[in-house]
């Protein structure tokens, strides 16, 4: 069995193993990683060789841990990260490279519609009847998007929204409200199969599918990383937020989507979302307005730059070719967001 991880922020890391009688035998761990002294890796090994199959990551990780040479240093490397690589070996668990990515970006869309291509573009992965996707997507009209599990009247003031015309929609995934206003934010989602996160728990499947972007911005001059659960942040604040959803169906697909911040009117933005004062609070912050950061701010570079510069970092790690939403998809798509999307009923669910 074979199993890779990048550890976030970090260097790949390689397992090669089988299984006897339910438990690790023949294990190999190498990478692009650095590790000191030499013999810390036949520890690493060692430690790894007869430990139960159903053993999860930390447990793994403790054993490694407990069998280190003193003073090992390790470099892009972390005995968490080796336990992953072992559990998606076990997992028969996919890479990136194994698939023909699609890159969707087309004309802007109304907010509604948005969250029903998320849906339906999701469903036709875990069917298998669409490679996996990365979709960037265009504003058709400024908007609050609340997450799937978010009380109406606690998060948005109507009023406020109403006389900025601003349409409030709900999602499919969980999470916190995003402001939009077109030509001020950056949104994408990933649709992927299943079997690309197999072995990640829930946390790690996030910083997992947004490492790419990290290097993205690290090739702009920005230093982020991910904040657990769903940001990324850097010196100056936080930047991005994402959010999951799991979809049923043939194989399965995670849906992950991601709204990062170019250039938010922080007061606008304050009047529309009711966000209290506990919030900011956990946030280490005194005003929304310090929340989020401005891309444009950091890079200096028009939004589409940024943008072009994103898909050109993932083309480059993994191949992406140029695909659109097919004539069936999008029909669906916009009886969704007929039906639901666009409904009272879905909008006010939790009221």
């Amino acid at each position: 069995m074979h199993g890779e991880y990048k550890v976030p922020g970090g260097k790949l890391v390689v397992v090669d193993l089988d299984t006897e009688d339910g438990v690790l035998r023949r294990v190999r761990v190498g990478g692009d990683f650095f590790l000191e002294p030499d013999e810390a890796l036949l520890a690493i090994d060692r430690a790894l060789e007869g430990a139960p199959a159903d053993t999860d990551a930390s447990g793994l990780a403790a054993r490694i841990d407990a069998a280190l040479p003193p003073g090992t240093q390790m470099f892009g490397l972390t005995t968490e990260g080796i336990g992953v690589a072992v559990r998606r070996a076990l997992a028969h668990a996919t890479d990136w490279t194994d698939y023909d990515w699609q890159l969707v970006h087309e004309g802007a869309q109304p907010p509604a519609l948005h969250m029903a291509l998320d849906e339906v573009l999701t469903a036709e992965v875990a069917a298998g009847r669409r490679p996996p996707t990365l979709r960037v997507w265009e504003w058709g009209a400024p908007a609050v998007v609340i997450g799937s599990f978010q009380s109406l009247r606690n998060e948005v003031d109507a009023e406020a929204a109403e006389r900025h015309g601003i349409t409030v929609v709900r999602r499919i995934s969980g999470g916190g409200a995003m402001f939009i206003e077109p030509g001020n934010t950056i949104t994408y989602s990933l649709s992927v199969p299943d079997a690309l996160v197999q072995g990640l728990s829930f946390t790690d499947s996030y910083a997992y599918l947004d490492d790419w972007v990290l290097g993205a911005l690290g090739d702009m001059g920005i230093k982020a990383w991910y904040q657990p659960l769903n940001d990324i942040a850097t010196d100056a604040g936080k930047i991005a937020g994402a959010a999951q959803k799991r979809l049923a169906g043939g194989e399965g697909a995670v849906l992950h989507h991601v709204t990062m911040a170019y250039d938010i009117d922080a007061d606008k933005m304050t009047e529309v979302l009711r966000i209290g004062r506990e919030k900011l609070s956990d946030k280490g912050t005194k005003s929304a307005k310090k929340r989020v950061d401005p891309l444009r701010r950091q890079t200096g570079l028009p939004r589409g730059t940024v943008i072009e510069r994103m898909i050109g970092s993932f083309r480059e790690r993994y191949g992406l070719s140029e695909g659109g939403v097919t004539d069936e998809e999008m029909a669906r798509a916009r009886e969704l967001a007929r039906v639901k999307f666009g409904s009272p009923e879905w909008t006010a669910r939790v009221p």
